[in-house]
């Protein structure tokens, strides 16, 4: 492996460990070609540096496929003289990208947590980021939603994903991988048309690159990251505000204290107290209501309306929740 490429990687893994105080990993793989070269960064890694006490390879096996099957045999094989490899079956097979993710993440997280790993490691690349900003996008997401895709994220208190690989595109990776004589898995579903992000990867971005702008993915990746730094500041200030107008004792919120501020911090603080106690993302509609109730309040009237379990009371300056 070439010395500039480990030389970059375990300084990541490194500040990851010493900043987080890593020392287990479960590294979640496809085995595609990003996580065919995430394993061998991953195993040169352990060459240079003996810190971490535990590692072992995850791999979600969707069924999708005839050859699924000869996919896992292959993957047991390679990392065969290495560590240890956890595979999980979907029986429930779906051609929806979104709900498989959603299996595939609960699988992961869920393994960690029972095997009391600290950090989940993907092999998401820089062209990833981009896919899922794009499809995000057509989804109709949030700011958070389109910057969902970085280096760390935390789960609980105990378990962090990091994607240590974010900074190299897909380019990169294949170049890496034939230069080093990788063994690479051709997937034919990469090719199937009915799973959109494989339009968005195979159709869209090049004809904007080839069509629009030939810097169309160095000019996404500036802008993502300005709304990831936008995001970041809006949500500190929103957590300040929060924790300054909370009940000290009850679920509550001093509202009177939000009443005039911009319809968006005041969305989210809404969000974010209903979050914060109940683990219940409220969507944009419970949250229009409950701006609606609060606007026309007056102080001598109490009111009240039920969404799923939860109770709102709005009186007087405060509203509080009860179940």
């Amino acid at each position: 492996m070439d010395q500039c490429e480990n030389i970059f990687f375990i300084n990541i893994i490194n500040k990851i460990i010493k900043k987080y105080e890593i020392s287990s990993f479960l590294i979640a793989i496809s085995g595609g070609q990003d996580s065919i070269f995430l394993i061998k960064l991953i195993e040169t890694f352990r060459k240079y540096e003996s810190i971490i006490q535990k590692i072992e390879y995850i791999y979600i096996d969707h069924q999708w496929k005839k050859e699924s099957e000869k996919q896992v045999e292959y993957l047991i094989n390679y990392l065969k003289p290495k560590k240890a490899i956890s595979i999980y079956q979907i029986k429930k097979t779906t051609i929806s990208e979104n709900q498989s993710r959603i299996y595939r993440y609960h699988a992961i997280i869920n393994h960690a947590i029972r095997y009391n790993y600290e950090a989940i490691i993907t092999a998401h690349t820089n062209t990833d980021k981009i896919e899922t900003f794009l499809q995000n996008v057509t989804r109709g997401t949030s700011l958070e939603g389109a910057t969902s895709l970085n280096i760390q994220r935390k789960i609980n208190k105990t378990v962090h994903i990091f994607r240590p690989l974010i900074y190299k595109n897909r380019h990169e990776i294949i170049f890496l991988c034939r230069k080093y004589l990788l063994p690479i898995w051709s997937d034919a579903t990469n090719y199937n048309y009915n799973i959109k992000r494989n339009r968005i990867r195979n159709e869209i971005i090049p004809y904007l690159t080839k069509y629009i702008n030939k810097k169309f993915e160095n000019n996404l990746n500036h802008f993502i990251r300005n709304c990831y730094y936008d995001h970041e500041f809006i949500k500190q200030e929103i957590i300040k505000k929060y924790i300054k107008i909370k009940h000290t004792k009850y679920i509550a919120l001093d509202y009177a204290l939000i009443q005039y501020e911009h319809i968006v911090i005041k969305t989210k603080i809404l969000q974010l107290f209903i979050y914060h106690n109940f683990r219940i993302y409220a969507n944009l509609e419970i949250i229009k209501k409950l701006i609606k109730h609060i606007n026309f309040n007056t102080k001598n009237i109490k009111h009240q309306f039920l969404w799923q379990s939860l109770k709102f009371n709005i009186y007087k300056k405060w509203i509080y929740i009860t179940i």
